[in-house]
């Protein structure tokens, strides 16, 4: 598609709007994305019990980074998968050293204080998970971007939060081309 690529994890547990969301709408923003699976190559069952089937397993996906932007989506019970994988620490680690966008919605966030990052910045996350993101300066805005790290509250700020990472990627026209005419 375009030039710009992004790598959405996805686990099962992944909360689908969140994800289908930011792909869909960075794919219309003409972003090449990869679909990539923490688990390998299979379907997935995301938290309302819709099916996804990652592009790539995540070995794979990382073949063809580095990627513009790298996205967390949220569900408690993926968050907690990205959490603890070490493939997703090493991974967003890089991506942050390299100063490239990292995106986290809703739970997600609780993979970057699990894996030490991004300490310090700006952040907001699903309201329950915010006892757990000590070492953060918390927000309530809808959608919190610090430098590259873009976080937002869950699966009704998730176009916000989609079109926040489309302007990061490119411009503000940009955005307002792509939201136009979805009504937003």
């Amino acid at each position: 598609m375009g030039d710009k690529k992004a790598m959405v994890l996805v686990a099962d547990g992944t909360e689908e709007m969140e994800a289908v969301i930011v792909i869909d709408v960075l794919r219309r923003a003409g972003v090449n994305v990869t679909v990539a699976g923490i688990e390998g190559d299979k379907p997935i069952t995301c938290s309302r019990q819709v099916k996804i089937v990652p592009d790539a397993d995540i070995a794979t996906a990382l073949q063809t980074g580095p990627y513009d932007a790298i996205v967390l989506p949220g569900g408690m019970q993926g968050a907690t998968t990205f959490a603890k994988a070490s493939v997703v620490k090493d991974i967003l680690s890089e991506q942050n050293q390299a100063q490239r966008i990292v995106g986290a919605i809703c739970a997600a966030p609780i993979a970057l204080k699990a894996h030490g990052l991004c300490l310090g910045k700006s952040l907001t996350s699903y309201p329950a998970v915010k006892p757990e993101l000590e070492g953060y300066n918390y927000s309530e805005a809808k959608v919190v971007k610090d430098g590259n790290l873009i976080t937002s509250q869950g699966p009704g700020t998730a176009f916000d939060f989609a079109l926040a990472l489309v302007e990061a990627l490119f411009d503000k026209e940009k955005r307002d081309e792509v939201a136009k005419p979805m009504l937003i």
